[in-house]
């Protein structure tokens, strides 16, 4: 397995994009190729996608970034492996390379959010050892 950062646009990735988002969540928006071409473009956003024999998309993950005055801050995202490939430790491989390139960033700590329905998920951040903290998130919905 090869997990690559996708800076430049291609069908290839743009599709495979597609196909995990409504993996993700049932809700998710419909990506369009402008939208997907500003997040590659965007400083911020790194996505990653883990592929098998540089032939087939397996995997993707998004790390967000941003400075803050207490330092620069790490949100992993969009943590998805297709479902034919789950339990075959693509997930674990993707959580990996997101600690150690968070590093590299200059982070010192990575945050994530994920469903309590993602049992799996949820199992192996534990595992490698992420603090579950109980918190109050707030999410606001702008217009309609």
């Amino acid at each position: 397995m090869e997990i690559v950062k996708i800076k430049r646009f291609s069908k290839r990735s743009f599709e495979a994009v597609l196909r995990f988002l409504p993996q993700l969540s049932a809700d998710a928006e419909i990506l369009t190729r402008q939208y997907f071409k500003n997040i590659l473009a965007s400083e911020g956003i790194h996505l990653f996608l883990a592929t098998i024999d540089k032939k087939q998309i397996v995997g993707m993950l998004t790390i967000a970034t941003y400075k803050t005055p207490p330092g620069i801050k790490v949100w992993i995202e969009d943590v998805i492996v297709d479902e034919p490939h789950r339990g075959k430790g693509i997930g674990r491989e993707l959580m990996l390379f997101a600690i150690d390139y968070s590093g590299s960033l200059g982070a010192k700590y990575i945050c994530l959010t994920s469903r309590p329905s993602r049992v799996a998920a949820n199992e192996l951040y534990l595992k490698l050892g992420f603090k579950k903290y109980e918190t109050n998130f707030y999410k606001y919905r702008l217009g309609d």
